[in-house]
């Protein structure tokens, strides 16, 4: 059944043209615009006929629109509101997937009009691959998407706006921005820049030869060179617009990793074994949550196209 008359997705990679696959699989609307400023990445979409509509232009992608969203980096969202607010349908929800949220109420707020309604939201989902042909329609199912609105957004707008995504396959969770960007400061962002930080310092080791460190990449460091190869622009676009957030995580973390290098050096085993217990623990209580399977998958592999 179709929620939205017409749905926008401005910005076309992996999110966005997973979004697009999806709702092309579930007729969650009755027609599908799709616009990127990157030529290639409009011809591309239209090479696999991911929208009904493909165009360069916002203000031409949103115009009669009943749901916008924004795939697009945090930074551009000011922007792109002053173009495609004019153009929304009377009542229309514009929402995005960016991974911070008190950013986006303060860019996009002050450019809502009357009649429409700002429903900021973001899929926990991803891989670190980009682009439309990076995208696959499973990529929400069972995965959690929080969803943000303000203090006045009427509740059926809500209620829309969360079975739009249950409709893709994400439970739907709401939270406040404030507390969502503290909640994904530590399960998203710092684990981010921890991985950019180690994955640097070992490109930068000069008694390590680039080669060793390829070739003897088990499972920790393959870890994080996965996670470090997400997205430049994005990633640096969430670290600035969430600095607060982020800095206060990186504090608490600095603090535990001195007290880390205190056990180390002074052989203190006991406390090592009970960091580490505890920290096993919490691994075995994401995958009996279903957040992650016992095995890695770093490919994330794509099931459905």
């Amino acid at each position: 059944m179709a929620l939205f008359s017409q749905i926008t997705i401005i910005g076309m990679g992996l999110i966005g043209s997973s979004i697009a696959r999806a709702v092309k699989k579930t007729g969650v609307t009755g027609r599908l615009v799709a616009c990127d400023n990157n030529e290639e990445h409009c011809q591309i979409s239209r090479d696999l006929k991911l929208a009904d509509h493909i165009t360069a232009d916002p203000q031409e992608a949103a115009r009669g629109s009943d749901l916008v969203i924004l795939a697009t980096p945090v930074g551009t969202y000011g922007d792109l509101g002053k173009i495609i607010c004019p153009e929304m349908q009377s009542g229309a929800i514009l929402t995005d997937v960016g991974s911070v949220k008190g950013s986006v109420v303060k860019a996009l707020s002050p450019l809502m009009r009357a009649d429409c309604h700002l429903i900021p939201g973001h899929p926990v989902a991803g891989t670190e691959q980009s682009g439309p042909d990076a995208g696959f329609a499973a990529l929400f199912e069972g995965r959690w998407c929080i969803v943000t609105p303000l203090e006045n957004t009427p509740d059926d707008m809500v209620d829309k706006l969360e079975k739009f995504w249950q409709a893709l396959g994400s439970k739907v969770e709401l939270m406040t921005p404030d507390h969502h960007d503290m909640v994904l400061a530590i399960t998203s962002h710092l684990p981010h820049l921890i991985a950019y930080n180690i994955v640097g310092t070992a490109r930068h080791l000069e008694e390590v030869t680039k080669s060793e460190v390829i070739k003897y990449s088990a499972g920790g460091f393959r870890d994080f060179t996965r996670i470090a190869a997400s997205d430049p622009t994005m990633w640096r676009d969430v670290f600035l617009h969430n600095k607060e957030a982020v800095l206060e995580m990186l504090g608490r973390f600095s603090e535990d990793l001195t007290a880390l290098q205190r056990a180390i050096r002074y052989d203190e085993g006991d406390k090592l074994f009970k960091l580490f217990d505890r920290t096993r623990r919490i691994r075995k209580e994401i995958i009996d949550a279903g957040q992650e399977q016992d095995i890695a998958d770093f490919g994330r592999h794509k099931d459905d196209q």
